[in-house]
């Protein structure tokens, strides 16, 4: 199957909780979109956003699971889907506590970012963040106290976030886009293929390339609070961390 062009609609509005959507291919449990809401996992990091599709009928389908893969978007649906068939309009409808958890460590996780690259010029190497907790992997090489290091970034974190800064999400031109300093914090670069980048920008802390949801202002997330810290290697130090009820 060739591959299916899914237009990302999280990526125009990381609230949209509902939206309406042709289905172009079925492929065993996997239902491929036109359009969809659903941020598939684990790209970015971040775990797959979970819901529903509504038949015209009213009948609802459990989505398990978004994946990437090279087909497409695929949205892993649980049951019975006999009677969904390509060419009908479906609704589809985001678990949103879950997704928004997931949205509030996200722009945290930018921030907590941010502080080790300025400081200590450490790049990511590593992370996931679902809806209770997050983790973070990064290159601290030649930081002996990085355990207090991680402790001070999470202390500094929730003194940014209380400032109450609007996070703003815009598209560059590629070559534009890496002429800022710090674009990228990964330490595996974006891709060649990338013709267009979007940013996410909060002002004066950490502008970065980066495809996934997050709130529209830091003081949506919530204190930081550390679960715990482990060592992978000089390059993969480890946080753990979630948002206090």
């Amino acid at each position: 199957m060739n591959n299916i062009k899914t237009e990302l609609l999280f990526q125009k509005d990381s609230y949209l909780k509902e939206f309406e959507a042709k289905v172009v291919a079925i492929i065993e449990n996997k239902v491929f979109l036109d359009k969809t809401a659903f941020h598939p996992g684990p790209s970015g990091g971040l775990d797959t956003d979970t819901g529903w599709l509504i038949m015209p009928s009213g009948e609802k389908l459990e989505v398990e699971a978004v994946r990437e893969e090279e087909s497409g978007i695929a949205h892993l649906v649980k049951g019975d889907i006999s009677t969904l068939t390509p060419g009908i309009t479906v609704k589809g409808v985001i678990d949103w506590e879950r997704r928004y958890k997931m949205m509030r460590l996200h722009t945290a996780s930018h921030v907590i970012a941010a502080l080790l690259y300025e400081k200590y010029g450490a790049k990511v190497t590593g992370g996931h963040i679902g809806p209770e907790v997050a983790r973070d992997d990064f290159d601290l090489r030649g930081v002996k106290e990085w355990k207090d290091t991680l402790k001070w970034a999470v202390e500094e974190a929730n003194k940014i976030i209380k400032k109450c800064i609007e996070v703003k999400v815009y598209w560059l031109p590629r070559e534009e886009a890496l002429k800022i300093p710090g674009i990228v914090k990964l330490a595996d670069k974006l891709p060649p293929e990338v013709e267009k980048i979007r940013v996410v920008e909060i002002p004066g802390i950490d502008i970065q390339a980066d495809g996934g949801p997050h709130v529209k202002n830091t003081c949506e997330i919530g204190e930081l609070e550390i679960v715990r810290l482990e060592s992978k290697g000089s390059r993969r130090r480890r946080i753990y961390y979630t948002v206090k009820p």
